[in-house]
């Protein structure tokens, strides 16, 4: 099968280029390209040489070997209710980016050795009762997480040696998704585009799924939706911020920056915590549609996002202490530099490389 078609595939699909549309720009039939993506026919140099000016990226591009993989079980909820649909376009575009992430990361790594500095639990959710509470209780304990708000969930996570990072994921509502391919790190993707207490949210989700699910089941986004809520908001911590106190709508924006997390989340929690019966969340919750919180909750409440570090203090170990430059890395990862700098927001010799203890280079 031709590796070259496959990547020409990777390469349209990463641009979000129907077939059709696509083969109506490198002037061939879409029937022909069809044959060339499935590997029946080679295509020419001059294919591969339009297609590179169309899609932006090297012509060495299409000679990569890389196995490319297809969708993840899991890819979190949509972030915006009114667009509760991820299209095939979308999807293609989105596996397609995180197939070219594993194939940047993998070079990157080659050269590196990435030393967790806690180990990763597992914990099969049929294994502890299906109760991801429980199971959040454990994580917690396991990295010894003290009591209260967690401030870093995202170094929390890239401490056990998971690899986060931000995008744009292709215009999409999708908030984020795990991708895991033998031989390399978890990679989790977050969309840069929702807020800073949804993104940990989601990333605490997609942990969830890391620790507790080997294998797909029906009630797997569920769990991780509560694994994800227990972990950030355990019951016995945040019980005692509800006690005397009526849970209205100015406790909970109190309530959100300390714990940095959304006001709907707390209600979540102070359900959980006994605070909140069933008649009285129901009441919170039309206060949330009376003043439009559930869309879009207050902005002045709004904080700074966490910004993963373990990717680019890759680059950053690249560039100050092997050297490379921006050419250098656009040629070893095979993109435009323009690119791989907007990607990856690289950051100049010089400059400090943060949490980069964890990383060394392989002599």
């Amino acid at each position: 099968m031709s590796k070259s078609g496959v990547m020409l595939r990777l390469a349209r699909q990463l641009r979000g280029f129907p077939q059709n549309e696509a083969a109506e720009c490198l002037r061939v039939p879409n029937s022909e390209l069809s044959r060339i993506e499935n590997g029946l026919k080679e295509p020419s140099e001059q294919l591969l040489s339009a297609a590179a000016e169309t899609f932006s990226v090297p012509v060495e591009f299409f000679a990569q070997t890389d196995a490319i993989y297809g969708a993840p079980v899991s890819v979190h909820a949509p972030m915006w209710r009114k667009k509760s649909d991820v299209s095939a376009t979308e999807l293609h575009r989105i596996v397609a980016e995180l197939n070219i992430r594993v194939m940047h990361l993998r070079k990157l790594l080659e050269a590196t050795d990435l030393e967790p500095v806690n180990k990763l639990p597992r914990f099969d959710a049929d294994e502890y009762d299906n109760d991801p509470e429980k199971i959040a209780v454990l994580v917690r304990r396991f990295w010894q997480v003290p009591d209260g708000p967690i401030q870093d969930v995202t170094a929390l996570v890239e401490d056990a040696g998971i690899l986060v990072t931000h995008s744009d994921l292709g215009g999409s509502s999708v908030s984020g998704v795990r991708f895991s391919v033998p031989g390399m790190p978890h990679v989790i993707v977050l969309n840069r585009q929702q807020s800073a207490d949804r993104m940990r949210f989601t990333l605490c989700h997609e942990l969830g799924h890391v620790i507790m699910h080997t294998f797909p089941t029906p009630d797997m986004e569920a769990e991780a939706d509560k694994f994800a809520s227990c972990f950030l908001l355990p019951t016995e911590d945040i019980k005692p911020a509800f006690v005397g106190r009526r849970v209205d709508l100015r406790l909970l924006a109190s309530l959100k920056p300390e714990w940095k997390v959304s006001m709907a989340s707390l209600v979540f929690a102070a359900q959980r915590a006994g605070a909140l019966n069933t008649t009285q969340a129901q009441y919170i919750w039309k206060q949330f549609n009376i003043h439009k919180i559930r869309l879009r909750e207050p902005p002045e409440l709004d904080f700074a996002p966490e910004e993963p570090r373990t990717v680019s203090d890759l680059f950053s170990l690249h560039i100050n202490d092997m050297g490379y430059s921006l050419a250098d890395l656009s040629k070893m990862l095979i993109m435009n530099e323009t690119e791989v700098a907007k990607t990856y927001s690289i950051n100049l010799p010089g400059q400090d490389k943060a949490r980069g203890a964890h990383l060394r280079i392989i002599q």
